[in-house]
């Protein structure tokens, strides 16, 4: 099993959470994205949107972090889905409105480009979708039952995409002590060696 990724990437980051709660090895091989490798013919030839990650398991390659867990959720019995139908639906829309809507506009390339046009730098584009993003998934979790995670008893793919993004708000500055429910469940889950291990600061460290 290959994860083809990048240290500080959050899709990457979601990946390296989901393969270490289910206690499956696997060989990193980094794709330096701030040298432009994800652009690279090797790259390109397993990820043809030329990003980051790339999971090779079970004689294929897939792509997407969030086909991906969804691919380990499916094979490996993770439960990382409610078994009821709504149940499933909230913990999807509580992971979109993540993957789906802040992470595509805070990505880097996104943001330098937005930063060319003039009128804003990558410290605010940054900070101000992260905090606009993180108020409205406050929002969807006080609108729930309240829980210990996003949903529920256990781990779902709510929180596994949670964890990433909570770093990257405290990287650009986000004052996470506006999003108390939101904060506290990030924390719960940043202390469960599975999280603790895909931290972009441990996946930098190995050789």
């Amino acid at each position: 099993m290959i994860l083809f990724d990048y240290w500080r990437s959050s899709a990457s980051y979601r990946v390296r959470i989901g393969l270490n709660l289910l206690g499956l090895r696997y060989e990193s091989r980094p794709v330096d994205l701030l040298s432009g490798l994800q652009r690279s013919e090797e790259n390109l030839a397993r990820n043809p949107q030329g990003l980051v990650p790339t999971l090779a398991i079970d004689g294929v390659e897939i792509t997407q972090s969030l086909a991906i867990l969804e691919y380990l959720n499916e094979t490996r019995s993770a439960g990382w889905l409610p078994v009821d139908v709504t149940g499933r639906a909230k913990v999807r829309a509580l992971s979109y409105a993540i993957a789906m809507e802040i992470h595509p506009i805070c990505n880097l390339r996104v943001a330098r480009y937005a930063v060319s046009l003039g009128g804003t730098t990558i410290d605010n584009w940054m900070k101000h979708f992260i905090e606009e993003g993180v108020a409205d998934f406050e929002a969807m979790l006080a609108s729930g039952s309240g829980s210990w995670y996003c949903h529920g008893s256990s781990v779902s793919l709510a929180d596994i995409c949670l964890v990433p993004q909570i770093y990257n708000a405290r990287r650009w500055g986000v004052d996470m002590n506006r999003f108390p429910t939101t904060a506290a469940i990030a924390s719960r889950l940043e202390v469960i060696p599975a999280f603790a291990a895909a931290h972009p600061d441990m996946a930098r460290a190995q050789p």
